[in-house]
């Protein structure tokens, strides 16, 4: 639809000048859009704050409004800001041309542009289509113009599609029984959006003969199907089918494509324009006013009741996208209400997370105060178990000074033994160099006394001394030992230091684990 207002501006650009030039207060007021710069477009934004004045149609207005697009989201709510808009454009419209006035169908033309513009510039092109485009004409002088136009279809139909003509001729289905809205609301009413956007694009810029070439497109895609019913078929198929096979995007896509294809020269709309005219004045010549009059009256009534079943459609379509509407609100609020109780759940299990977080909190408080006294106890038997290992180390060391000593002590008594042997020639002569005693025959022959007394004192000193030796070793032996022992110990105490350490806080880590894993689940 951009293209299509580019277009418009365009073409009004020069008309615009022209009226600037002539009415200096219009050159002065500020257009809200550029393109309805048109006498039509510019008289018909001063005259939209008649909107506030009253209307002789009022009623038929409003109750139009409700039905207008119940479905759509900007339109639904009764006294929303979409309703609203729209009863201001139709109401001033009523006021603006008190020709023609409201009409049932307006409604959804100015639907569709407000769907696309703020209220000014939507009640601004809905005048230019109506007075520009010649819409209005078809509401006047009882629809003449509108027959007319359904003269100019059927002729088209017997030129492009003839089998359907003839068979709308067999089951007697004229062009105003199933083409009124085509022309009144321009495909508004019934067809889907996206479809109906590219209709009015094309007449922005093409005109209003392009109805021609979107109602043959239409009738040419449903030929076969059309081919094959009655007459209360096709009038159904018209309301209910037709509508529905556009729904699809391709569908609509391709009618266009065929209705742009189609070349309807105008020269061939002006004649059978002329045709219907001369047709027209002949039947008012040769038929009888009374039987006019009738055949006039049975039309209007034929009318009449068609629009009547279109406006109980229209009812229906409405009671019925209530009715949807109503359950999809009723879903909504049960949503709603499950919603908001899983939120009280949610909430009740944060508080209840919440406190247990702080009970773990104080539990691990508790526990690292624990650990704390545990490791400074620890530490405190480490120190005292250091500090008997250094006094067994001292008392150790001290002990093998000592032995050290004596057995130094020891050498050189023995040294001083084995000199003095060495001095005495008596000595001599039982002991060799080595210091062992020699087995000699004169020792056999002996008798001294003193010389074996002081043999045998020789020999009580020297085992003496190898006796005090061999306690000194056993001390250093059971030194030895103790130490060994206490180094076991003090292994013993670090490795239960370390345990206790890790078992702690191994505790501690799983058990704070295991209550998060527990939340997490409980919070999923």
């Amino acid at each position: 639809m951009a293209s299509a207002l580019s277009s418009l501006l365009r073409r009004s650009c020069a008309a615009a000048r022209e009226e600037a030039a002539k009415e200096s207060e219009n050159s002065r007021m500020k257009r809200s859009w550029c393109g309805s710069s048109s006498t039509a477009l510019a008289a018909s934004r001063r005259e939209f704050p008649l909107r506030a004045w009253e209307s002789p149609q009022d009623s038929a207005i409003t109750r139009d409004i409700n039905r207008t697009f119940p479905a759509h989201d900007y339109f639904k709510d009764t006294g929303g800001d979409g309703q609203d808009s729209l009863y201001k454009i139709c109401k001033a419209y009523s006021v603006y041309d008190e020709e023609i006035g409201y009409c049932q169908g307006q409604s959804f033309l100015a639907a569709v542009l407000l769907l696309h513009m703020p209220e000014e510039q939507a009640f601004s092109v809905l005048v230019k289509i109506m007075f520009d485009y010649g819409l209005r004409e078809l509401f006047k002088q009882n629809f003449e113009d509108l027959h007319c136009k359904f003269y100019q279809l059927e002729r088209l139909m017997q030129e492009y599609i003839p089998d359907l003509y003839n068979h709308f001729l067999d089951i007697s289905l004229e062009a105003h029984m199933y083409a009124s809205q085509w022309f009144l609301t321009l495909f508004t009413a019934k067809f889907p959006l996206y479809m109906v956007f590219h209709i009015i694009d094309l007449l922005l810029c093409e005109g209003i003969s392009v109805i021609f070439n979107v109602a043959l497109g239409l009738l040419k895609t449903t030929k076969d199907d059309l081919l094959l019913t009655d007459f209360e078929g096709a009038l159904k198929f018209f309301r209910v089918q037709l509508p529905k096979r556009y729904r699809s995007e391709e569908n609509a896509k391709k009618l266009m494509e065929l209705a742009c294809n189609m070349k309807i020269s105008q020269k061939k709309l002006k004649k059978y324009e002329k045709e219907y005219h001369t047709m027209r004045e002949q039947q008012a010549q040769q038929e009888d006013p009374i039987e006019r009059f009738e055949r006039e009256n049975r039309r209007l009534q034929e009318a009449n009741m068609r629009l009547e079943q279109e406006n109980d459609d229209l009812a229906h379509e409405l009671v019925t996208s209530k009715i949807a509407l109503r359950k999809d609100l009723d879903n909504a609020e049960e949503k709603a209400d499950a919603l908001n109780k899983e939120l009280l759940m949610t909430k009740q299990k944060l508080i209840d997370a919440e406190e247990e977080k702080r009970r773990l909190e104080e539990e691990s408080a508790q526990l690292k105060e624990m650990c704390r006294r545990e490791l400074d106890k620890a530490e405190s038997e480490i120190r005292k178990n250091s500090s008997i290992i250094g006094d067994y180390k001292q008392i150790c060391s001290q002990l093998s000074e000592r032995l050290e000593k004596q057995q130094t002590a020891n050498k050189a008594e023995i040294e001083k033994i084995r000199q003095k042997v060495d001095d005495c020639e008596h000595c001599r002569e039982f002991f060799n160099k080595e210091g062992r005693v020699k087995v000699a025959s004169s020792a056999k022959d002996g008798s001294d006394e003193d010389t074996d007394e002081e043999k045998e004192t020789l020999k009580n000193q020297l085992r003496e001394m190898e006796l005090e030796l061999a306690q000194t070793k056993l001390q250093l032996v059971e030194a030895e030992c103790k130490i060994q022992d206490l180094e076991h110990h003090l292994g013993l105490a670090l490795n239960e230091v370390q345990a206790a350490k890790k078992t702690w806080f191994n505790r501690t880590i799983s058990s704070i684990k295991t209550v998060t894993g527990v939340q997490g689940k409980e919070t999923c």
